[in-house]
Parts: C-alpha cells; structure tokens; sequence
C-alpha cells in the first residue's frame, strides 16, 4: 500500500525511523494466549504476520500505541509517557494484562482502547482503571455519536 502512495514511510518491527521532527519505533505486536482455534494453537494475531505497535517521539513526548496485541515480552522495555492499550480481552490483552503493562512501565498517562464497538464494553475500560497503580492516570474516553 506505501508504494502506491505518497510521503509514506513503512516500518517493521524492530525498526526504528525518524521523519521530520518524528521519531517512530516498531515493536512486535502478536497474540501469546488469544486463540482462534485453541485445538491446534492457532492465534488470532501471530507473531509471524508482522503486525506491530508504535512508539511515536514528538517534542520530547512519547506515545506507544500497542495496537492489537497481549503484554508481550518486547513490551517490557517500552519507556512512554502516554500509552495506549487495548483491554478487550478477545483479540488483544484483558483489564488485569493491560493493567499489568501499564503497571510495569509506569506511563504518566494511560488510555484504554478497543471496547465499545466490535468487542467488550466500557466495563472493561472501567477494570482496567481500578487495576492501574495510583500515579498513572488512566483515562477513558467516551463514545461520541
């Protein structure tokens, strides 16, 4: 798709690019216990498909959008000041796994994402607010129609 386009970059995991005063990092973004078909071990996003998540660098502020994925390892050395994480718990990581990253990496700010509209409900944002250490603000957004 970046071929055909312009003033794309394209990245991969493992990749680090810098496009103006942008800097972006590419983590492995892959399912370790999410199960298409749990028979033969089948995830819904393996590590294979080359998915990532971002870390965006501007101005001195760092975002890591960890796309759809669980806590996995690479996860671990993410330094973000906002982190934006999934909680739905079908395709990517639940409240209690996404509070566990968000607890390990201890962002300023942490954003609850992927509930409200194919999967999962506010009540998931919810949980995984109640499970993040005092000191990271978490904060979920509403759905605006």
């Amino acid at each position: 798709v970046a071929k055909a386009m312009q003033n794309v970059v394209e990245i991969a995991p493992g990749e680090v690019k810098t496009v103006g005063n942008v800097k972006m990092a590419a983590y492995p973004a892959y399912n370790i216990n999410k199960y298409r078909d749990p028979a033969r071990g089948v995830v819904f996003h393996p590590r294979q498909d080359g998915r990532v998540a971002y870390l965006i660098e501007l101005e001195g502020v760092k975002i890591f959008h960890a796309g759809d994925s669980d806590f996995v390892p690479e996860f671990k050395e993410v330094k973000a000041d906002v982190v934006l994480v999934p909680v739905s718990g079908v395709y990517v990581m639940t409240p209690s796994e996404a509070a566990e990253f968000v607890n390990a990496v201890e962002p300023r700010v942490a954003i609850p994402m992927h509930y409200g509209s194919i999967v999962a409900s506010e009540k998931e944002a919810q949980e995984f607010k109640r499970l993040v250490k005092p000191g990271i603000e978490v904060v979920v957004l509403q759905r605006e129609i």
